[in-house]
């Protein structure tokens, strides 16, 4: 068994996770020891949970086209990987899901890490991902990290969530679709090439 499939049969078999294991639940996450490109995100929603994959949705489909890639691409060659906060739906709270549990990314991202040594960049979506690996440098809102990403490069790269809910914040800092993404692009395919 290889170091990632015996994370998996880890994090199943984790006492804390055994609610979500008796649920029949999966943790959701991909990854892969030629990733190169490595996104780190919140945690899955019910609908993703339910699916057992990343970003199948609309948001996917607004991130796979940040990056310049395609289908294929994110999900077949390995090279991208997908890492969130906590890889169980937390469940749901007063406005919105529930955030990610705070301990379970220092028991786990390490070792995924340590398990994917080719990274170049990791691609930080939302605010729980941005506070905890652009610390102590992160700004006190997301707005701030994304509009000065250069000052996290060449390693991290934060960004909203490409959820279409996110569309108001897009259309009120429009150097975002005109100086950032474009960025992006440029950056993800330069490691994808290579």
């Amino acid at each position: 068994m290889d170091k990632l499939d015996d994370l998996r049969t880890q994090i199943k078999n984790d006492p804390e996770n055994k609610p979500f294991t008796d649920k029949g639940w999966e943790p959701i996450y991909m990854v892969d020891a030629r990733a190169r490109v490595l996104i780190i995100g919140q945690a899955p929603g019910a609908k993703t949970q339910e699916m057992k994959g990343v970003f199948h949705d609309q948001s996917g489909v607004r991130l796979r086209s940040w990056l310049g890639v395609d289908e294929a691409m994110f999900y077949e060659s390995g090279l991208i990987a997908v890492l969130p906060m906590d890889f169980y739906f937390p469940g749901h709270g007063k406005q919105g899901d529930l955030p990610p549990r705070p301990e379970f990314y220092q028991k786990w991202h390490p070792q995924f890490l340590e398990a994917m040594p080719h990274v170049e960049l990791v691609i930080l979506v939302g605010m729980y991902a941005q506070n905890v690996y652009l610390k102590p440098n992160a700004f006190k809102t997301i707005t701030e990290n994304v509009l000065h990403y250069k000052m996290f490069l060449p390693h991290y790269f934060p960004l909203i969530h490409p959820s279409p809910r996110n569309q108001v914040w897009m259309s009120r800092h429009p150097e975002f679709a005109e100086v950032i993404l474009p960025d992006l692009k440029k950056h993800v395919q330069k490691i994808l090439n290579t």
